[in-house]
């Protein structure tokens, strides 16, 4: 019933996908995000600047669509219940064939959303939640998630940030070195209270805002931005928590022994957004071999590169198939 009353969503998606998204995307490609340290007066208000191709491209993914809402709530793109994942997976497959990139801050808000409806203290799903929810750009926040170290990759018990409760606030100590979506409004993120044990039965797991609720800019900061081959579009950075972010609060277990599984989740979501892409970028491969494949028959009658073979592009496909296990 989803996809049968849908197709004006697909058809309007699919067209966007190959017109006006299409040419978004690769005039954002050419003008990366750059990052401000210091404002003018010479204080510590780091902040990106995005083309405005990026940010029409915002508009329309969290906006229109509001992909980062459409499983998590009704009213999305006029529907009266939350739209299940192989839907938002399906939508969102056309939309990577156009844009990579904007995808990343896409999934990180949906499975932020997710975090903390499942782990969060009930004070802190009303002051947050409202705005992550939020199509309006002018209080929506969007979200992220710090995890990735030097130390911890994909191993999360490496995790060396350490946390500590000072004076009734918890602040942070540690180094994030590839941060996606570095700007985000709030930013999950592991870390290892004092006391706590090795492992990630030692982890606990805090919301960092971007801005406090008293509106000034948290202290935490965006040491650089990396420069990367693809999904150049959006921002990764590497962050710097020197004990000054405030946080506006952690796991829903109390106590510095709180490894509360947000690990799980957070591996699951990401699974299924790498099927979705891959299977996405598979099919803009597609398309792109076949023009070439025209193109050099009309003008310079060079050999095509060879298909890949059709086990692989089964394997690829039936990817996005198994969107409809995730959650």
């Amino acid at each position: 019933m989803i996809f049968g009353s849908s197709s004006r969503i697909f058809d309007r998606l699919g067209a966007l996908a190959g017109g006006r998204l299409d040419e978004l995307a690769r005039t954002a490609d050419k003008h990366p995000p750059v990052l401000n340290a210091r404002d003018r007066f010479g204080r510590d208000e780091d902040w990106i600047d995005y083309h405005s191709s990026y940010r029409e491209m915002e508009a329309i993914a969290f906006g229109d669509f509001q992909f980062h809402a459409m499983s998590h709530r009704a009213g999305t793109l006029d529907m009266d219940r939350p739209l299940p994942a192989v839907a938002k997976y399906a939508l969102q497959y056309l939309f990577v064939q156009a844009e990579f990139g904007l995808m990343c801050p896409i999934s990180v808000t949906d499975t932020s959303i997710h975090l903390i409806r499942k782990f969060a203290s009930a004070e802190l799903k009303d002051y947050l939640l409202p705005k992550m929810l939020s199509a309006d750009a002018a209080m929506q926040w969007k979200g992220t998630q710090f995890m990735t170290e030097r130390a911890g990759g994909s191993d999360a018990g490496a995790i060396e940030t350490t946390a500590s409760c000072e004076d009734g606030v918890w602040r942070l100590y540690g180094d994030k070195w590839f941060c996606s979506h570095a700007d985000a409004d709030v930013a999950l993120l592991l870390a290892r209270p004092e006391g706590a044990p090795p492992g990630t039965k030692g982890l606990a797991l805090f919301a960092l805002p971007r801005r406090l609720k008293d509106g000034h800019r948290n202290t935490y900061r965006i040491v650089r931005l990396k420069d990367k081959l693809g999904t150049r579009s959006m921002a990764s950075g590497e962050i710097r928590l020197e004990g000054r972010g405030r946080l506006s609060g952690r796991g829903s277990r109390p106590g510095p022994q709180a490894d509360d599984g947000a690990g799980q989740p957070v591996a699951a979501f990401a699974r299924c957004s790498r099927r979705r892409d891959d299977a996405a970028l598979h099919q803009r491969g597609d398309g792109l071999r076949a023009q070439s494949r025209r193109f050099r028959q009309d003008h310079y009658r060079i050999p095509p590169a060879p298909p890949p073979a059709a086990k692989d592009r089964r394997a690829v496909r039936a990817g996005a198939l198994d969107v409809s296990v995730c959650r």
